[in-house]
This record gives structure tokens, sequence and C-alpha cells, in this order.
């Protein structure tokens, strides 16, 4: 299983952001949702990795937490609380946060396995290039990006995807394709599953390793 360990950055400069971003993150399929764990740190358990990958860049995006993956055995059966959680892959968590705020002037996201290194560095490599590319997005192609996902999701528009976010933000289709285009959200979306994929295997082989703890 996967847990998310995630720290607030720079909280003794700034306000507390966790009730902001456990409204955010309430409605991420997890096994145990996000609470928070101690002061400005939050905590939750996933089995899908897909959630994982979501989750972990729409808290890049932010600029404000520092990101801990951890991959291993979780103590079944679950209980009601993260807080009270127990296996390998809390205790990976909590070295992948401590690895994220030593990376903070890079990306600070960090993706541990104490069963699986090689594996979950390969993800931890994957996903820190895709927080790079979304870190250097400016507001105005973020304005695009996210204007698309509305098309996408069918909230906005009922033309072509690109004239339907150039008629919601008044501009040339032109600008919508260069926009996209420096985004580089084609090749976003395409690393998306393999970052997803090298979870999965680091996940997978790191239960072949340890087993299930009962």
């Amino acid at each position: 299983m996967f847990v998310m360990t995630v720290d607030q950055r720079g909280s003794g400069k700034d306000i507390d952001r966790v009730p902001e971003v456990l409204v955010q993150l309430k409605n991420v399929p997890a096994l145990l949702p996000f609470e928070r764990t101690a002061g400005d740190e939050i905590q939750a358990v996933f089995q899908n990795a897909s959630a994982v990958v979501e989750v972990s860049l729409e808290l890049l995006r932010t600029g404000h937490w520092y990101v801990g993956i951890g991959i291993g055995a979780v103590k079944e059966p679950l209980p009601e609380s993260s807080r009270a959680g127990q296996g390998s892959a809390f205790l990976a968590a909590r070295h992948a946060v401590d690895r994220a705020k030593a990376a903070a002037k890079n990306i600070p996201l960090a993706v541990v396995s104490n069963a699986a290194p090689q594996q979950a560095a390969h993800a931890e490599a994957v996903l820190r290039l895709l927080g790079q590319l979304i870190e250097r997005r400016t507001a105005s192609q973020w304005n695009v990006v996210d204007a698309l996902a509305e098309v996408r999701r069918g909230t906005l528009g009922h033309h072509g995807e690109q004239k339907a976010v150039a008629e919601a933000l008044e501009m040339s289709e032109q600008a919508v394709s260069t926009a996209l285009r420096r985004a580089a959200l084609t090749e976003e979306l395409a690393a998306r599953p393999a970052a997803a994929a090298l979870l999965t295997t680091a996940d997978q082989f790191a239960a072949s390793r340890e087993g299930q703890l009962k």
C-alpha cells in the first residue's frame, strides 16, 4: 500500500493551511482519508497508485507542501485513523517526507520503500520531473490548462476543446494552442500513467519481499 505523509512548508511564517487542504482533498479515493496527524502534517493511506500521482501533483502545484510517499506493508485490519496505522509503509512515509524537506530547493517530493528501494527511486524520478514541469507553468498557462479540464468535464462550452477554451477566456485559438504547448500538458498527461505504473511496480515488489502484516 501507499502512505502519504505531507507537511506544510514554511509553516512558522505562514497561516495554517491544513483545514483548506483537507477540504481540497476530501473526495480523493483513499483507504484512510487525509487527516491532521501532528502540527501542520497530514496523512492518508492509498491502494490506488493513480490517486497518489494525482494528489502529489495537486499538492506540488500549490507550492505549500512537502510530499512524502511510503510504499510497503500495512498492518491489517486498517484502523479508523491513519494515526494508529502500523507497518513499513508508515515508516517509509516518515522517511520520505524528511527527504522531501531536504530536497525543498528542488522538487519537495520523495518516494521511499525499504523493500523496493530501486523501484521507489524510479517512481520518484518521474514524479519529480512532473513536479518540475508543473512548477514552471505560468499563471496564464494554468488558466488555459484549468479551462481545458473544465471543457473535458463537460462543464464549459459545447464546441471543439480549444475553441471552447478560447471563447471562455476571450483568447484566440492560436494563443490557447501556444499556451498548452508551452505548458507541456500533453507530456504531463502521458507521463502520469507511467508514474502510476512505477509506483505499482514498487508496491508489488515490496509486497513480494515483505508479505502482508497481520
